[in-house]
């Protein structure tokens, strides 16, 4: 009940550390979709020497561990590293910057899948009306919406969900880079259950929430 108690009474701790998630995976989930639905688009509409192998590695990277991702944005970023002088390391954009990094191969992975998936006879039609490039990229884009959505939506699950990566370059400062994973992590460590188990409930609703908007958006699609 006490856990209840500090959502319900709107606990400082439990908001700030609640709007930072939200703000840290909002902003990596938006500049990840802004590169990876385009490129992943491009690549799903083309043929081109490697294609295949290209495709391969962005599926590999899909599954790439966070704790390494973690690391190596980590030596990046530490002032030995080649953009320390950016002074970036445990702060909110060393954060955005991993996540950035994660999720954008999950993002231009569906995408790619999503345009492929688009009638060829639709983009055949556009071309043989003079569509251009461009064009015809903004159409298949249009098609694959529902699609597009649902990989946003994934990506930002899988950035909410995310603790390794965060935690290496973030450093879970009380107040400055603590989000709801590495402090239920550091409350349950610490036996401050009530936290952990309020900050759980949170992150749990916001996983409910996102499954049934993927759900929701897939159900649409048949």
């Amino acid at each position: 009940m006490q856990a209840i108690n500090l959502i319900i009474s709107l606990n400082p701790e439990v908001i700030d550390i609640t709007k930072l998630s939200l703000q840290v995976s909002g902003t990596s989930v938006i500049l990840a979709a802004i590169v990876g639905i385009p490129i992943g688009v491009l690549i799903g509409l083309n043929e081109f020497p490697f294609k295949r192998t290209l495709r391969n590695l962005i599926n590999t990277l899909m599954g790439l561990p966070p704790v390494v991702l973690g690391l190596f944005v980590f030596l990046m970023i530490s002032r030995a590293g080649p953009l320390g002088t950016f002074g970036i390391l445990f702060t909110p954009t060393a954060m955005i910057v991993a996540q950035f990094l994660l999720v954008t191969p999950i993002i231009m992975g569906l995408s790619i899948a999503a345009a492929s998936a688009v009638d060829r006879v639709v983009i055949d039609t556009a071309i043989s009306l003079g569509a251009r490039k461009l064009d015809t990229m903004r159409l298949v884009i249009n098609e694959a919406r529902p699609a597009l959505i649902t990989a946003v939506i994934a990506g930002f699950g899988r950035a909410i969900a995310e603790v390794g990566a965060v935690m290496i370059v973030g450093g879970d400062i009380r107040w400055n880079t603590r989000v709801l994973t590495t402090s239920i992590m550091l409350e349950t460590r610490k036996g401050q259950y009530d936290l952990a188990i309020a900050l759980g409930i949170v992150l749990l609703a916001m996983s409910f929430f996102i499954n049934f908007l993927v759900s929701y958006l897939q159900g649409r699609r048949k």
